[in-house]
Formats: structure tokens, sequence, C-alpha cells
């Protein structure tokens, strides 16, 4: 496990940093409370996989769809307003994780049984306004 301090300021940085250390997971399960960075840290990610798609929080389409040059497809999946397990099976979230392609995915710990046990796990925890915790394995 791996924690790692960092001021918003400084948030491509930790992106550059995350994506060289662990490109090899497919899955990038991202746990924290709201409006602690998720989709923000999500976003930097992107950036520097030089997705040129508008980011955003799929939290009403439930899963957004990007493509990277560096990383092929994309898939940014919200959880958070999805009811049960069958409910994220219908919208397509199992078949985006079984898809071999890399997944971000916000409220992971909804359904933790459709996550590989390879997912890589990020919590994101508050410090202050502009300081946050990364917590990662």
């Amino acid at each position: 496990m791996k924690h790692l301090n960092f001021h918003i300021a400084e948030i491509k940085n930790i992106a550059t940093q995350l994506w060289k250390e662990n490109s090899r997971y497919k899955v990038w399960a991202f746990d924290a409370q709201m409006g602690a960075g998720k989709t923000t840290l999500i976003h930097a990610l992107c950036d520097v996989l030089d997705v040129k798609d508008a980011v955003g929080s799929p939290t009403f389409a439930i899963i957004n769809e990007y493509i990277s040059p560096v990383a092929g497809i994309i898939y940014h999946m919200d959880w958070y307003r999805i009811k049960d397990e069958m409910e994220a099976m219908q919208a397509g979230c199992e078949d985006c994780i079984q898809s071999g392609n890399l997944c971000f995915i916000e409220w992971p710990e909804k359904f933790p049984d459709l996550l590989p046990p390879d997912a890589l796990h990020i919590s994101i925890e508050t410090v202050n306004k502009h300081e946050r915790r990364l917590i990662f394995r």
C-alpha cells in the first residue's frame, strides 16, 4: 500500500506519476467521499493519456467512453446512481470491465463483486481544502 500527499495544483504531475507506475492495471477503482476529487483526478489522467474527448462525470450516463492514442479505449464509469448489481450489469458495466480496455470507476464500493481481483484501488482522502492524500494498492 502506498501513500501520497499532494496539493491540488500538482494533480497533473500526480496523474503522470500514477500512470507511469500503474499502467499495467486495466481496472482502476476510485474510492472517495463526494467532492474529494475522483472526477478531477480521472480528468487529469485522461489529459496525461492525451484524450481529446470532453471528460466529465458520467453520473447520469453511467458510462462515458473516451479514445486515447496512448491507452486505446477508456471507459469511465460512475456507479453512484446505480441501485443494484443487476442494474450495473444491464448498463454494461461488467462488459466494460471484461473488455480488456482501461476502466476508471467511481464509487466502486457499491458493487465490489464486479471488480476483478487485480483491480487497482485508489482512495482519495481530503486533508484540507487544497491537499489530498492518495492511498493505492
